[in-house]
């Protein structure tokens, strides 16, 4: 099949201990889950109900600044943000609007809000969300179409770093998640979409749209 990340047809299949099917892509090193395991609509937004992503909490707000604190450098304060997966505790949004940002919100289970696909933005934020895209390259291709030129997008995602530690992997071990992504995946995407791209920490992109 191709991959959902990049379309390229050079990948194969293999299974997990748990019996699993996953497909690796040659081309982009993504691993990702069949379709055949993907978790029903109601078994997902449960799934995400269980995360307690609170702005109260401050171990929250150091996992958040990981990717606010890299992205506030090249932001203004009258920029136009959207934060793309908000979940159904948007900490991180509240975080940039408490800054002066003006954010919208967007999840396709919390805040359905379609308005969002008619505006652009100066900069998106995509927390702990790329991993559960069914359709990487589609929703990359939209992330693109809502940037404006010269905006900034910001995702963080556990990467993927070493294939031999894949089966015990905990973030593999999530029912929810569907796709990994090493720097080579990332690097790929920007240059399918013809942005530039920085790595500022560990488990942080940030892209530019030229």
């Amino acid at each position: 099949m191709s991959c959902i990340v990049c379309r390229s047809d050079d990948t194969q299949s293999f299974k997990t201990k748990d019996q699993k099917t996953y497909w690796d892509c040659n081309n982009c090193f993504a691993k990702y889950l069949d379709k055949d395991f993907y978790l029903d609509k109601d078994t997902e937004r449960s799934r995400y109900l269980e995360h307690q992503n609170e702005i109260g909490d401050p171990a929250y707000i150091k996992f958040l600044s990981k990717l606010i604190d890299p992205l506030r450098p090249k932001l203004n304060l009258n920029d136009k943000g959207l934060d793309f997966g908000c979940g159904h505790g948007p900490a991180l949004a509240e975080m940039l609007r408490l800054e002066g940002f003006s954010v919208d919100l967007y999840d396709p289970f919390f805040f359905p809000n379609k308005d969002i696909f008619a505006n652009k933005y100066n900069f998106i934020t995509c927390t702990e969300t790329a991993e559960h895209f069914f359709n990487p390259n589609k929703e990359f291709e939209t992330l693109n179409s809502l940037l404006l030129p010269g905006a900034w997008l910001g995702v963080m995602t556990s990467f993927l770093t070493d294939s031999h530690l894949f089966n015990n992997w905990y973030y593999r071990r999530d029912p929810a998640h569907v796709v990994f992504y090493s720097r080579k995946t990332f690097e790929v995407i920007a240059e399918q979409m013809n942005w530039d791209m920085e790595v500022p920490q560990k488990d942080v992109v940030l892209f530019h749209k030229k």
